[in-house]
């Protein structure tokens, strides 16, 4: 039992430190998924835009026929590869846009996490190789073409040749953007052991 005068001196059962405001515990978590989020999402923008423009080169390209006196693409081994690596493009970013929109939707990646990471760097990599070195083929042989009669009797075979492999470039750029944020998606789980540490 306290005594009158412990209780006059204010020793009463006050807390012997003051509450502190904390985080709920789930908060860093939620922050993290979120900024993941936003971050695939950036990413299936980029593989859209690369597929669209990869698939409408190796289009453009593939009817670029004429008639039977016209030129025809599959004449050239350059035009050959244009249409290759750009189909070949197309259909990869379709299987990343899917991978993108499942681990949007679900919150986990199609393949084990770290093997995931790594595919999708590894062939963001070689695949901007292959268009960019397949772009550059069809330039060369346009600029060849450009100055011959092939391009002056059939300006339309031109025309549409370069169309197909300007798309071709562009759909390089996105799948470069792509390649930027796959590579960051390594480095951080390299660094943090999840892609959740963003």
């Amino acid at each position: 039992m306290r005594s009158p005068r412990s209780l006059r001196n204010g020793g009463g059962d006050a807390p012997s430190h003051h509450p502190r405001i904390q985080t709920p515990p789930h908060f860093q978590s939620t922050v993290s998924v979120q900024k993941l989020r936003r971050f695939n999402t950036l990413i299936l923008v980029f593989r859209v835009a690369a597929f669209c423009f990869s698939f409408t080169a190796s289009i453009f390209m593939i009817t670029n026929s004429r008639g039977s006196n016209s030129p025809h693409w599959y004449d050239f081994d350059a035009f050959r590869f244009v249409f290759a690596a750009n189909a070949i493009v197309a259909l990869y970013s379709l299987f990343e846009m899917g991978a993108s929109v499942w681990e949007i939707s679900r919150g986990v990646t199609v393949f084990p996490e770290i093997l995931q990471v790594w595919f999708d760097f590894g062939h963001d990599q070689v695949f901007a190789y292959l268009l960019l070195s397949a772009d550059s083929a069809g330039t060369a042989l346009a600029r060849e073409l450009r100055g011959t009669d092939t391009c002056t009797a059939e300006s339309g075979f031109c025309v549409q040749t370069d169309i197909s492999i300007a798309l071709g470039f562009a759909g390089f750029l996105f799948l470069g953007l792509s390649s930027l944020l796959s590579g960051f998606r390594v480095v951080c789980f390299v660094i943090n052991g999840s892609r959740f540490h963003i």
